[in-house]
């Protein structure tokens, strides 16, 4: 099978840091979140798309009405 060494070394680095942190997700997003406020970098949050949505979104209540209509 081929493998890939960059994908390992990102595999090994996601175990240790899961290992770290006794398997803890709420743990390791701290983490990650004290790692990106440290980091100095803008952090940009975009709103969602309009008009996208997934399988098991449901429409809201008005989005139902006009369907009816």
């Amino acid at each position: 099978m081929w493998e890939d060494e960059i994908l390992d070394e990102i595999h090994k680095f996601r175990e240790e840091h899961a290992k770290s942190f006794n398997y803890d997700l709420d743990a390791m997003f701290a983490d990650w979140q004290k790692r990106q406020t440290e980091s100095g970098r803008q952090v940009v949050s975009l709103p969602p798309k309009r008009g996208l949505t997934n399988r098991w979104s449901r429409p809201k209540q008005d989005e139902r009405q006009e369907s009816q209509i």
